[in-house]
């Protein structure tokens, strides 16, 4: 009865390439090979890393010093995954007022009632108040240099502008005036 069920796996999604998963020193190194690349200028115009470039330098990196060689596409899972740990990370800077970063001890610093409260509405986030964040400023390179953090802009208040404002002028023309 088990031989008949195996192999029987006609249209049940698409076929999967043979996987094995990340493990942290895997993951490790391929964030450090990530910012190695992008500070030494293989970031493209448009701010990623070509495909090219990942499968010229950085899987080839990869794959000489772990155990399971990895594939674009499994760069691509990887690259999700960073994003999401960073956007947690961004998150907890980004919407919340109160958060710091200590880059001595790479750990994001708030008060008692600040951590309590965003506890609150992300309990699954508590790691980032337990645990020393090593990654944060690498990912912040990798996954994080398109994000606009909103630093450096300025607010300006209604009596702070000297733009030039138009108002509706009240003029009737018709074709005849372009002649």
């Amino acid at each position: 009865m088990g031989d008949s069920q195996q192999g029987n796996n006609k249209g049940k999604g698409k076929k999967k390439e043979n996987y094995e998963s990340w493990t942290m020193d895997d993951t490790n190194e391929l964030l450090h090979l990530l910012v190695d690349a992008i500070n030494s200028g293989l970031r493209d115009a448009n701010g990623s890393l070509s495909k090219q470039n990942v499968e010229r330098v950085i899987l080839p990196r990869l794959n000489a010093k772990i155990r399971f060689p990895k594939t674009y596409n499994h760069y691509l899972s990887r690259m999700k995954w960073f994003k999401k740990q960073y956007n947690k990370m961004s998150m907890l800077m980004r919407n919340n007022s109160g958060f710091g970063w200590d880059p001595i001890a790479k750990t994001f610093t708030a008060s008692e009632e600040v951590w309590k409260d965003y506890l609150k509405s992300h309990p699954s986030h508590s790691k980032l108040r337990e645990k020393s964040v090593v990654d944060y400023e690498d990912l912040k390179i990798v996954v994080g240099g398109g994000t606009a953090t909103g630093n450096g802009s300025i607010a300006l208040g209604a009596d702070d502008t000297n733009a030039t404002t138009y108002g509706e002028e009240n003029r009737d023309f018709g074709m005849e005036d372009f002649l």
